[in-house]
């Protein structure tokens, strides 16, 4: 067991170099021990990856070994997990995935009671540390129960939905061969749309490309069914389901941002003056939605554990991240994919306005999209900037914002990657290319 594997949002590496069977019973033993909760109730989920029943042996193994009672839902996206901890109000849960990572990846991620994240802050240093060491005493051992929650999870999703007044669709889903290809076609029996799944067999190799929506190299092939088909849409999934990419009906991928916006917009219509959290990376024309649609904008961290900890702080309603993650209060402050897919859907339906009109109004500046370049010393490079740019209005809530009347910018430090990642935002294109260019000049000077 490699201790690089414990990650500041979960633990994750190449199976099996760096995590195995023996990784997997001692972080079971840990997590278990760390819940200090004599005979805890965790539900496991796991991904469709080759390593994933493996894994899910030993991790249940430690688990029970440490008096755990282990709730196994199966083949679960990761927002099931999150659900089936929620819903039936038990004491922790791990599915087994390494999301969008290639196949040789695998990893956990742990919640803890209400589906509540456990991070490197909150609780993945002391597994880590526990795991680690290898000494635990023995006890009553737990026991394992399957637990068919799917069919409960739909339910939760469409309750909001009336699903006989929504105007049939033809939509394209690729699912990657991942597992979010068995929701995906449960989800849709319920439903009277033409639906052509893409990849949706489950292959933890995926031969056919990435499990990565984010990158647009893994849309070629949704991009060209939605074209020939003359679809209305397209959905990607990631690997463990807990992030979707939208494809307009013109075969061009919907930035996240322009998504965040038009949810808040739906949201803000029937939940007047709520707050809205918005990522640091989005373009400004979110925060401006939310203030029209009468909504209140909190700005927050990116990074899914710092999202649903200050949604619950300060009673959020929604936030949606610019790679695709849409929380939900009303789904335990989780992501929520299939609410966000199905109330895409219904105002597609309701105003008869296809996907790219609903965005278009969104699209009112020039964009960088994220970019990612290596430097050794990040923080002296944001100090830099800080120090170039001390004029502008200066945000750290997350690395460097600083915003100008007509254009901004925001540098932060990755998590997961020794990169930082940099985005710029202007009026004009002209704008855009220049500052682009000379933040680029800077940091790598």
């Amino acid at each position: 067991m490699e201790s690089k594997i414990f990650k500041a949002y979960d633990i994750r590496g190449i199976y099996p170099e760096e995590i195995n069977e023996e990784a997997g019973y001692f972080i079971g033993r840990a997590y278990a021990k760390f819940l200090v909760k004599k005979n805890p109730k965790i539900a496991v989920g796991r991904d469709a990856r080759i390593s994933s029943p493996s894994l899910y042996k030993s991790l249940t193994k430690g688990l029970t070994d440490q008096g755990a009672d282990v709730v196994d839902i199966g083949f679960s996206i990761t927002p099931l997990l999150y659900f089936a901890v929620a819903y039936l109000k038990i004491d922790g849960g791990v599915n087994i995935t390494a999301s969008h990572n290639p196949p040789q990846y695998n990893g956990f991620k742990l919640v803890r009671e209400k589906a509540i994240p456990i991070s490197g802050d909150t609780g993945i240093e002391e597994i880590k540390k526990m795991a680690l060491k290898g000494k635990f005493k023995e006890g009553r051992k737990g026991r394992v129960f399957k637990k068919q929650i799917l069919k409960d999870y739909i339910r939760f999703n469409l309750k909001s939905f009336n699903l006989k007044k929504i105007k049939p669709l033809k939509i394209v889903i690729d699912t990657a061969n991942g597992v979010a290809g068995i929701s995906v076609a449960e989800f849709f029996k319920k439903t009277n749309h033409k639906v052509f799944h893409l990849y949706s067999k489950l292959d933890g190799t995926f031969p056919n490309h990435l499990p990565s929506p984010h990158e647009e190299k893994n849309l070629k092939g949704i991009k060209k069914e939605v074209s020939k088909r003359k679809a209305d849409l397209g959905i990607a999934f990631d690997g463990d389901g807990d992030r979707i990419i939208f494809i307009d009906e013109k075969g061009k991928m919907v930035r996240g941002d322009y998504i965040t916006a038009l949810m808040a917009k739906l949201i803000l219509k029937e939940n007047p003056n709520e707050k809205i959290l918005c990522d640091v990376r989005s373009s400004n024309i979110v925060r401006e939605t939310v203030k029209e649609a009468g909504g209140k904008v909190v700005l927050g961290r990116v990074g899914h554990s710092f999202i649903k900890e200050k949604m619950r702080k300060k009673n959020i309603i929604f936030q949606g991240e610019l790679n695709g993650h849409y929380y939900l209060r009303s789904h335990y402050f989780c992501e929520a994919p299939f609410y966000v897919i199905f109330r895409v859907i219904e105002e597609i339906s309701n105003t008869g306005i296809p996907l790219s009109g609903l965005v278009k109004p969104f699209q009112k500046y020039y964009y960088s999209g994220e970019i990612n370049l290596t430097i050794k010393d990040k923080k002296t490079a944001l100090l830099k900037l800080e120090s170039k740019f001390k004029k502008g209005k200066i945000n750290k809530i997350d690395g460097l914002r600083v915003d100008f009347p007509d254009w901004w910018f925001n540098a932060r430090s990755s998590n997961t990657e020794p990169v930082l990642r940099l985005v710029v935002e202007a009026k004009t294109k002209k704008l855009l290319i220049g500052k682009t260019h000379l933040l680029s000049y800077i940091l790598k000077s």
